[in-house]
C-alpha cells in the first residue's frame, strides 16, 4: 500500500476519486479479512435467529393469544436492546480506532465506560419496565378485541415480561464484552457464547413450554425463563474468555483496577455515547409505534408479523452482521489514519451487503409459503404471514443498503448525521404514513405494510451521498 493511501490528510482522502471497479471489487486479501471479522457474526447470529424461531414456533404451538403477547413484550425490550447497542456503539467508535492505533489502554478506558454505561441503563429499564408494565402491553391491544382475549393477552405479556426482566442484567454485560470482542476483530468466542446460549435455550424451551421429562409446563413463561437460563450461560462462557490466564483478549487485563477513566475522554465518549444512544431509542420506538398502528387491525396481524419477523431475521442475518463489520474494519483503518482505504472499503462493504441480498432475498421468498405453515394458528394469520414475509424479501436490498451506510458515518463519529439519518426517516415519513394509511384508508394491511417499509428507499439516496460526501472520514483518537 502505497503512502498516499495511508495519508492522514484528510482533504486529499475525499477527493480522491475512485474508479467503479475499484469500489464493487476488493483483491483477495480484502475479502480474507471481511470473511474474519463477519463470518462468526453471520454463523452466530443466524444459529441464534434459527433457535429463535424453533421458539417461536414452540410459543406458536400454544396458540394465537399467548403468542401475540409474547411478540408485544419482545417489541417493547426491542427498544431497551436498541439503547444498549446504541449505548455502547458511542464508546465503542473510540475503542475501535484505538485498536486501529494499537492503544491498548484506550481500549480499557472505553471498556470502562461500558460497563458503567450498560449497568445504569439497564437498572433504570428494569425499574420503568416493571412499574408500567400493566400500560405498556395495553396499548398494543386493539379495543375491539373481545375481553376474554384482552385480559389473557395482558395477563400472560405482564407475567412473561417480569421473568424477562431478569435477564437485562446479564444481558447487558455479556453486550460489553461482546462488543469490545468484535471491535478488536476477534469474533469467535462471542460465536460460541452465543452458540452455546442458543443450544440451551432451545433446551430449556421444549422442556419447560410443553413440561417435558418431568420439568413444570409452564407455556409462554417457560419461555421467558429459558432465556434468562441462556443469557447467564452466555455472560459466564465470554467473561471466562476474557478473563482466564493467556487469554487473546489481554486488553481486559487491568480493566477492573482502580477502574480509571481519564476526564479528556468522558465528555467526548458522552457526547458520542447519547446521541447514539437517543437515537436507538427514537428509532425502536419508532418500531414499536408501527406494530401499535398496525395493530390496530386486530391481533391476527400481530401474529403474522411476528411469524415473518422471525423468520426474515435468518435472512436477513448476512447482511446486518456485514453493516456491523463495516463499523469495526472501517473504523479500524480511520483509527491507523489510513483515509482513503476507509473509504474504499465503506464502498466495498456496500457492494457486498447489497450483492448478498440477491441470494437472501431470493431464499427468503421461497421459503414464504412454506414456514407459516408449521404454526398452530388460523389459515388467515399464517396467509398474511407469508404476504409479508414477500414483502421484506423485497425491501431487503433497499434495507440492506441503508444499513451499511449508517454504519459507515457512524464509524467517523459523526453522530448528529446518524441522528438524523435514522430519526427524520422513522418519525417524519414511516410513523406518519403508517397512521394515515392505518386509520384513513380501507387499504389492506399487507398492502400498507410494503408502503410504509419501502420508504425505506428515501433513506438509500439520502445515504449514498452522505457516504460519497466523506463528512464521516475523521480519525477522532489521534491526539487522544
Amino acid at each position: 500500500m502505497s503512502s498516499f493511501v495511508d495519508t492522514s490528510n484528510r482533504e486529499e482522502a475525499i477527493k480522491y476519486k475512485f474508479e467503479l471497479k475499484e469500489c464493487i471489487l476488493g483483491e483477495p486479501e480484502f475479502y480474507r479479512k471481511v470473511a474474519v471479522v463477519v463470518l462468526p457474526m453471520i454463523a452466530q447470529n443466524t444459529l441464534t435467529n434459527i433457535v429463535g424461531l424453533l421458539d417461536n414456533i414452540m410459543v406458536g404451538q400454544v396458540g394465537k393469544v399467548p403468542m401475540s403477547s409474547v411478540a408485544i413484550v419482545n417489541q417493547i425490550l426491542f427498544i431497551f436492546y436498541l439503547c444498549i447497542w446504541g449505548a455502547l456503539a458511542g464508546a465503542g467508535i473510540f475503542s475501535t480506532q484505538f485498536f486501529g492505533k494499537g492503544d491498548m489502554d484506550g481500549v480499557r478506558h472505553a471498556i470502562r465506560f461500558k460497563l458503567i454505561t450498560a449497568i445504569t441503563l439497564c437498572l433504570f429499564a428494569v425499574t420503568f419496565l416493571y412499574i408500567n408494565s400493566h400500560g405498556l402491553i395495553s396499548g398494543y391491544i386493539a379495543a375491539d378485541v373481545i375481553e376474554a382475549e384482552r385480559v389473557e393477552t395482558l395477563k400472560n405479556g405482564v407475567a412473561y415480561l417480569n421473568i424477562m426482566l431478569v435477564g437485562l442484567l446479564p444481558f447487558s454485560l455479556t453486550q460489553v464484552y461482546a462488543s469490545v470482542m468484535r471491535e478488536s476483530g476477534k469474533t469467535t468466542l462471542p460465536m460460541y457464547a452465543g452458540m452455546a446460549a442458543m443450544l440451551v435455550n432451545f433446551i430449556f424451551n421444549a422442556l419447560l413450554i410443553f413440561g417435558l421429562m418431568g420439568f413444570p409446563k409452564m407455556g409462554v413463561l417457560g419461555a421467558a425463563t429459558a432465556t434468562v437460563i441462556s443469557r447467564c450461560v452466555e455472560l459466564f462462557i465470554v467473561a471466562f474468555g476474557a478473563h482466564r490466564k493467556g487469554s487473546v483478549y489481554n486488553f481486559f487485563s487491568g480493566v477492573y483496577k482502580g477502574f480509571y477513566i481519564p476526564r479528556a475522554l468522558i465528555l467526548p465518549m458522552l457526547s458520542k455515547t447519547m446521541p447514539l444512544m437517543i437515537n436507538e431509542f427514537l428509532w425502536s420506538f419508532s418500531q414499536a409505534t408501527l406494530l401499535r398502528q398496525y395493530s390496530i387491525r386486530g391481533l391476527s396481524i400481530i401474529a403474522a408479523m411476528n411469524i415473518s419477523g422471525t423468520v426474515a431475521q435468518i435472512f436477513n442475518e448476512v447482511f446486518i452482521s456485514i453493516g456491523g463489520s463495516t463499523a469495526i474494519l472501517v473504523g479500524q483503518e480511520l483509527g491507523a489514519s489510513k483515509l482513503i482505504s476507509a473509504r474504499r472499503t465503506a464502498w466495498r462493504m456496500a457492494a457486498l451487503s447489497v450483492g448478498s441480498t440477491i441470494v437472501m432475498g431470493l431464499l427468503l421468498a421461497a421459503a414464504s409459503p412454506f414456514i407459516p405453515q408449521i404454526y398452530n394458528v388460523d389459515p388467515e394469520i399464517r396467509a398474511m404471514a407469508t404476504r409479508c414475509i414477500l414483502v421484506l424479501a423485497i425491501c431487503m436490498p433497499v434495507n440492506a443498503y441503508a444499513n451499511v451506510s449508517y454504519f459507515t458515518i457512524r464509524s467517523g463519529g459523526k453522530m448528529l448525521v446518524t441522528f438524523a439519518f435514522d430519526f427524520f426517516a422513522a418519525w417524519f415519513m414511516s410513523v406518519p404514513a403508517a397512521f394515515v394509511l392505518c386509520r384513513h384508508t380501507t387499504l389492506p394491511i399487507v398492502t400498507v405494510y410494503f408502503i410504509v417499509s419501502f420508504l425505506e428507499a428515501v433513506k438509500c439516496i439520502v445515504g449514498f451521498f452522505l457516504v460519497r460526501s466523506g463528512i464521516w472520514v475523521r480519525n477522532i483518537v489521534d491526539n487522544n
